[in-house]
């Protein structure tokens, strides 16, 4: 299996883990698609064993579902999945900010102002933009120092990136999202612990609100381009006519 260098000395299912991965996120392996074993096999040039090991850790991260008897397919995320991860994220990530307003150092707290003086100059550069959003919030979890929480948000983070409607792609919520940075961050340096949890709550639920718009205008959109042709020829005015 040609693997990356910086695979090499890892385990080989991991290391075809982390390749999978990367499909997945990347969404070349889109939700919903059937992950034909057979053809990774032969593409890796590795046994079936290390192939099932990885699909195991994937599954274990949310990633991939596997059917019995009919195989793993990625993981389609509903509605209902997108409203729980928010929910457990809203929890998690500001308890996190809370305690890193009591507790952070000077130099730790310069990290988190650096990482967003990131994210102010990568407001016109949207995959930037989504890399520095998640940086940050990823640091500010290392700096609470709970490494279960730590694990669990990444898991986490891992299942929204398959949702192909995300909340920054709403009209206008990336500078919403820039903003409710800024409050949360001065909350921070006022050493604020309440204000840094309730700012931290009111931004999962700006973005679990910008996830649904996204979501609603991308149905709209595909039930318009899957309606029957017929529809508006069939003896009915056309919209022109109208």
């Amino acid at each position: 299996m040609n693997a990356p260098p910086s695979l090499q000395d890892r385990p080989l299912y991991e290391q075809v883990a982390e390749l999978l991965r990367e499909r997945i996120l990347a969404h070349t392996l889109p939700p919903g698609s059937w992950i034909d074993e057979q053809a990774l096999v032969r593409d890796y040039g590795i046994s079936r064993t290390p192939l099932r090991e990885a699909l195991k850790v994937l599954a274990s991260e949310g990633l991939v579902t596997i059917r019995p008897r009919r195989g793993a397919y990625v993981t389609e995320v509903s509605e209902r999945d997108t409203r729980e991860v928010y929910h457990l994220l809203m929890l998690l990530e500001s308890d996190a900010a809370a305690e890193v307003a009591v507790k952070a150092s000077p130099q730790e707290m310069a990290e988190l102002e650096a990482l967003h003086a990131r994210l102010e100059a990568a407001a016109q550069d949207r995959e930037a933009f989504f890399a520095l959003n998640e940086a940050f919030h990823m640091r500010l979890l290392e700096l609470a120092d709970n490494r279960w929480r730590v694990q669990i948000v990444a898991d986490l983070r891992k299942v929204m990136k398959l949702n192909r409607h995300n909340s920054l792609l709403s009209e206008g919520r990336l500078a919403q999202s820039l903003q409710e940075h800024r409050e949360v961050l001065a909350a921070l340096r006022r050493r604020d612990a309440d204000a840094a949890r309730a700012l931290t709550q009111a931004h999962f639920r700006q973005g679990l609100q910008a996830a649904r718009a996204v979501g609603t205008r991308a149905a709209g959109t595909a039930a318009a381009q899957t309606a029957p042709e017929s529809s508006s020829t069939a003896g009915s005015p056309s919209i022109a006519s109208s």
